[in-house]
């Protein structure tokens, strides 16, 4: 049993036990968490697809912990023009792990 849902603009397909690093949630850590944007479920009875999403579908998750990835370097420069601007950028994050799915 899988399902895809949508968080921080991103789409993901998660299954039960799964741990994901998704774009910063307002829970702490320890907290259970609610996806009622589920756009997808597949179980041993058949796919449900959502238009856009899927009524009564929720998946649930604990969130673990919030950090930062790792940094991105930026570099912008144009050629024999003695012009260079360096720039780093991370981004926070939340580590969930999905423990149920329903719909």
């Amino acid at each position: 049993m899988y399902a895809v849902i949508q968080t921080g603009g991103k789409q993901y397909r998660v299954k039960e036990g799964d741990f994901l690093k998704v774009e910063t949630l307002t829970a702490e850590a320890g907290q259970e968490f609610e996806f009622d944007k589920v756009l997808m479920i597949q179980t041993d009875d058949g796919v449900k697809v959502g238009r856009p999403y899927i009524e009564g579908g929720k998946v649930t998750a604990t969130v673990k912990a919030h950090g930062r990835h790792d940094k991105v370097m930026i570099i912008k420069f144009r050629r024999r023009k003695h012009y260079m601007r360096r720039n780093g950028h991370r981004q926070n994050y939340t580590e969930i792990q999905i423990t149920g799915i329903s719909g």
